[in-house]
């Protein structure tokens, strides 16, 4: 098993804190340099610093706030009727209680493709969203398995980082997007000015196309950058919660080995679930960049520890006990 996986859970909420710090700020830093590209660019010079600052603090503002319900409105997420599911929300409060967390919310997306993530800003606003397929397709063992996964990445802050970057990524995104438009727009206007006017502006102009296009690619880095050392810690911190390893990794084999892709499911959003929704649309590209570890490094993982545990398939969970006799999903 990968030694990484023994990272105190509270060195990983330090490190997730100081990442989304350095995230934040690096977002201001980017948008505040397109902005001021195209300011220049666009004969707002004098109000360039000024306007770049502004747009970009009250992004970062909007983003840090409004992350999880930007990721559930792109999710086409809707909270999960408890009558019709008592028993996620039961093995849910009881593995919340195990992990010392408060029971988050509840979000259901009506996709038959097995799946699930985890978003919000910290603990006490936290979302686990799951598929319809993952409660049709996973019998109670594996649903436990797959929320305790979602759960360590709620108390580790995972969740932080990662609904930061979604959004952040699609801002740039889309400020970028506006001000290219923009700035060919006004480009074309100036170069019937003055030689030396309409030289400068063209330069700048220049600058801030290139700024614009690089600052997506940059963006995307950004999300790249999460490490893939975050799955290993979830999914051993669900191990210990469970006290049974075994329940995820059939887990992770059935959601990796279905074939059908998540229809709602984006490039900027698919770092967030335990295993990537994308399935048939992905390329070479997106292979080599992939947020997730291979499923095999996972199940690899989880079957040791079960080793050492001693919970074969036999063994009972932990926290099945406390979510009380109901009948298992899937089964």
């Amino acid at each position: 098993m990968p030694s990484h996986v023994h990272q105190s859970f509270y060195d990983a909420i330090s490190a997730n804190r100081r990442k989304t710090f350095f995230m934040v700020f690096f977002f201001v830093v980017l948008v505040a340099a397109v902005v001021w590209a195209f300011a220049l660019a666009t004969n707002l010079a004098p109000y360039a610093v000024p306007l770049a600052l502004v747009i970009a603090i009250a992004m970062a503002w909007a983003g840090y706030y409004s992350s999880d319900k930007i990721v559930l409105a792109i999710s086409q997420a809707k909270p999960v009727d408890k009558n019709e599911f008592p028993y996620l929300v039961n093995i849910t409060e009881a593995i919340a209680l195990g992990a010392g967390v408060p029971v988050p919310r509840l979000y259901l997306i009506e996709d038959t493709a097995p799946n699930a993530f985890a978003t919000g800003r910290n603990p006490a606003n936290s979302v686990i969203c799951v598929t319809r397929g993952l409660l049709t397709k996973l019998d109670r063992e594996e649903l436990e398995g797959v929320i305790a996964h979602e759960m360590s990445h709620i108390r580790n802050y995972d969740i932080l980082l990662a609904t930061v970057a979604v959004t952040m990524v699609g801002i740039i995104a889309l400020l970028s997007d506006w001000m290219l438009r923009f700035g060919l727009r006004g480009g074309r206007r100036r170069s019937s000015g003055s030689d030396g006017a309409g030289g400068a502006a063209a330069i700048f102009l220049v600058i801030g196309i290139i700024v614009a296009i690089l600052a997506p690619l940059v963006a995307q880095f950004m999300r790249l950058a999460l490490s893939r050392r975050r799955e290993f810690q979830a999914d051993a911190s669900a191990a210990q919660i469970t006290r049974y390893p075994q329940g995820l990794a059939d887990a992770l084999r059935k959601i990796a080995a279905d074939p059908e892709p998540l229809e709602v499911a984006n490039k900027a959003t698919a770092h967030l679930y335990i295993w990537n929704p994308l399935k048939d649309r992905e390329g070479r590209m997106d292979r080599l960049f992939n947020t997730h570890p291979p499923v095999a490094e996972r199940i690899k993982a989880l079957e040791s520890m079960g080793a050492e545990m001693g919970g074969g398939p036999e063994s009972t969970p932990g926290p099945e006990a406390v979510a009380g006799p109901e009948s298992s999903p899937g089964s």
